[in-house]
């Protein structure tokens, strides 16, 4: 299977961030200056990647970008809590964006996975 390229990957966690962002736009007014709002969003996107990628492989941006969440090195389903660990490790961001040689970011490591291109 062919691993996924940055691009798409940026391209899948934008389209991501965008639908937590109006999601959440739905609970509390964006127009606010407080954190809540800030941490409303993360929680939706949180909520939303780890739902859609426990239940159906991929996130919405994932689908659109073509893109599956498999276990490594098997390359089957992802397990729920490691998906929803995954997803946390991606909300801090530092864990996605530390990389290793074979593209793999640290929150895939650490979670056993691999973004695939179907």
């Amino acid at each position: 299977m062919e691993r996924a390229s940055y691009g798409r990957r940026f391209a899948a966690i934008s389209i991501d961030w965008a639908i937590a962002t109006f999601s959440a736009a739905l609970i509390i007014p964006l127009q606010s200056s407080a954190l809540g709002p800030s941490l409303v969003r993360l929680g939706v996107f949180v909520l939303e990647v780890s739902l859609l990628t426990a239940l159906g492989g991929a996130s919405a941006g994932q689908r659109i970008m073509r893109l599956r969440v498999l276990s490594w090195p098997d390359y089957l389903f992802v397990r729920p809590g490691m998906v929803f660990l995954r997803t946390a490790l991606i909300a801090l961001v530092i864990p996605a964006v530390v990389t290793d040689q074979e593209g793999r970011g640290l929150h895939d490591r650490i979670a056993k996975t691999v973004v695939v291109k179907i």
